[in-house]
């Protein structure tokens, strides 16, 4: 899901999900627009801390 063109900057409208690793709920950037879906961690820090497969 993405916001809407019109946004003025309520980031409460904006979608969210949590973190696999610390559970912290993590905002959609812009950045993220085009992968929101396969974003998984809110860090470098969690990205390390994943667990192994």
């Amino acid at each position: 899901m993405t916001p809407s063109k019109d946004f003025k900057g309520n980031k409460q409208s904006l979608p969210s999900k949590p973190c696999c690793v610390c559970g912290r709920p993590m905002s959609w950037r812009k950045k993220w627009e085009k992968n929101w879906e396969q974003v998984k961690y809110c860090s470098q820090a969690c990205r390390r801390a994943r667990p192994a497969a």
